[in-house]
């Protein structure tokens, strides 16, 4: 058996984190087992989905790097209504659905009457049954197809997070599965789409787990085998609430990119709210589906940790080559009013400033520096420029200039003979030095930044 595995978003705003969170387990799952990971866009919501969300999950997935396995023959719901009206008049004429006509107002008073008696929603009155008599049918009713759903007995299945889950279909209604107008509803085209595309293992968030019974007994109905299904706990925010954009959280993929958290790390730290690999918090997507397996995957709700998701960001813009990440500083920097970054070669200033920093933004605030100093903060001076450090300065300048090899030892050479000459201690040259030529105190080892920036300029720097 191959396995398939899907990810089945509905376009009707941005990509969730927790809808990425699903869609790395599901890839991760298929990759582990040589299987197929494939996208499925859920826009049956007319009034709601947009080309625009549709867009938007697709570039998500394309930046978090999750390669589907049919993306050039991507699902959409709309297009399939023919497959699902067929399937209705196949569980029509088999008995297994039927037509209601009830009016609006029966079933609010249905719907009364349940929550006071605690019961299924819908009575049933329409549903054909030996012995029965149905009501005659009322003119200019279009009615609704309803799903003649079991009404003893239970339908269990083996979750492959949450374990055994049982739910009496006593408690089930008879669902409907086409509205008046003919369009077909969520959980009936669900069930068709995984039938069709051949899903072995259902991997989805646990707000689902009240569908799961009726869509088993659809495919049931249908005469399909059953796939396994694994209902994926919540993510929480920082303070144990479900994650909203109205409380203020981040949610939508595309803000971690604004962020400047990188793909890699994004996923790792996904990765890890709800599963673990003993006490491994930072890996590759190549460990992961090495070590993945859905019975590590906790059934208790995760909570986000930004801090963590920082400090994972900044594990990998370590080990992430320089030539990448001067591609993805290049836009940053340019906003920042630096176009030119061939002087240093910004690949050189990375290998200098990246362990500085646990996200893009900031990375691209300490090259800054090497292409333009920067105004010093009133702290900054208060605290390291004194009343000689001007002249001090131009002292040093002349040293530099007079050096035959312009590179970080023979810079670094200079600072002791000079810092005796002077009767200071190395504090009293390198922070003024560094507010010199950068505009901060906070750098790394200064003779190497220097190097980096070239004689000419820093020479100008300090004598301007």
């Amino acid at each position: 058996m191959t396995v398939k595995t899907r990810f089945a978003p509905s376009p009707t705003g941005y990509l969730h984190i927790g809808g990425v969170r699903t869609a790395l387990f599901s890839w991760a799952y298929a990759r582990k087992h040589k299987g197929e990971f494939l996208l499925r866009i859920e826009d049956t919501d007319l009034a709601r989905s947009t080309a625009e969300s549709v867009n938007i999950i697709l570039d998500g997935m394309n930046w978090v790097g999750l390669n589907y396995d049919n993306a050039d023959n991507v699902i959409y719901q709309t297009r399939r209504f023919d497959r699902y009206k067929e399937v209705i008049a196949e569980l029509l004429e088999k008995g297994a659905a039927y037509y209601c006509y009830c009016s609006k107002e029966e079933l609010e008073a249905m719907r009364e009457k349940a929550e006071k008696e605690g019961t299924a929603t819908y009575d049933r009155r329409w549903r054909p049954e030996a012995g029965k008599t149905l009501p005659p049918v009322p003119e200019g009713v279009e009615p609704v197809v309803r799903f003649k759903t079991p009404t003893d007995g239970v339908t269990r299945w083996q979750d492959l997070v949450k374990g055994e889950i049982s739910i009496p279909n006593e408690a089930l209604d008879d669902l409907i599965i086409a509205r008046a107008d003919g369009t077909p509803t969520y959980n009936f085209c669900v069930v068709v789409d995984d039938f069709d595309m051949g899903v072995t293992h259902v991997i989805r968030g646990d707000d689902h787990v009240n569908n799961t019974p009726k869509q088993i007994n659809i495919l049931k109905a249908m005469g399909a085998a059953l796939p396994e299904y694994a209902h994926l706990p919540m993510i929480l925010n920082e303070q144990g609430k479900k994650i909203s954009k109205r409380s203020g959280d981040t949610v939508a993929i595309t803000d971690f990119g604004a962020m400047g958290i990188l793909p890699e790390a994004m996923l790792n730290y996904l990765a890890r709210l709800g599963w673990a690999h003993g006490d491994d918090e930072f890996f590759t997507m190549q460990q992961f589906v090495e070590w993945f397996d859905l019975k590590d995957v906790s059934p208790s709700p995760s909570r986000m940790d930004l801090k963590k998701l920082y400090w994972i960001n900044g594990e990998h813009i370590k080990i992430t080559p320089n030539s990448t990440l001067a591609a993805l500083l290049e836009e940053r920097l340019a906003v920042r009013g630096i176009g030119d970054t061939t002087a240093p070669a910004l690949e050189d200033v990375l290998a200098l400033v990246k362990d500085r920093a646990q996200d893009l933004n900031t990375l691209a605030d300490e090259c800054l520096y090497f292409y333009e100093k920067q105004t010093p903060a009133e702290a900054d001076l208060a605290k390291h420029w004194d009343e000689d450090a001007a002249a001090r300065m131009l002292r040093f300048a002349d040293k530099l200039e007079g050096l035959a090899d312009w590179n970080a030892e023979a810079i670094h050479d200079l600072f002791k003979p000079f810092c005796d000459e002077e009767g200071i201690k190395m504090g009293k040259l390198g922070m003024p030095l560094r507010l010199a030529v950068c505009g901060t105190a906070k750098t790394p080892s200064v003779d190497a930044v220097l190097a980096l920036i070239g004689r000419e300029e820093v020479l100008r720097r300090i004598r301007s």
